[in-house]
């Protein structure tokens, strides 16, 4: 398994099926910019989200959204719709795609760490 998100762990696809998966479901709160609102969601792009998540656990990531979001309904997502929205923030935040599909459980990713972005 990659050690990294800087290794291409989601598809082109993927992310594209992501981006309305976000859209639809986790605009209202994080913004059409993913760059956060009023409304309490925290941004998903640049420094601050990235520091955040720097060094941990893709893994992690992905069960925290699985669990948590959307705010007003967590876990009514498909694991998939999960997984697709993860690879749009990551596409957002210019980690490279990659040739196989990010996967849907959590604990495969558990190997794979953030990273800081790409320049």
């Amino acid at each position: 398994a990659p050690q990294s998100v800087l290794a291409g762990v989601f598809t082109a696809d993927q992310a594209k099926r992501g981006e309305k998966v976000y859209t639809d479901t986790c605009a209202t709160c994080h913004g059409p910019k993913l760059t956060g609102t009023d409304a309490g969601g925290p941004t998903l792009v640049g420094p601050d989200f990235i520091n955040g998540w720097k060094d941990m656990s893709l893994g992690a990531l992905l069960n925290k959204i699985s669990m948590d979001m959307p705010s007003n309904a967590p876990g009514t997502l498909t694991p998939e719709e999960y997984a697709a929205a993860l690879a749009y923030v990551l596409r957002v935040n210019k980690y490279p795609a990659g040739q196989t599909e990010l996967p849907k459980d959590p604990e495969a990713l558990r190997p794979v760490r953030m990273a800081a972005a790409p320049k």
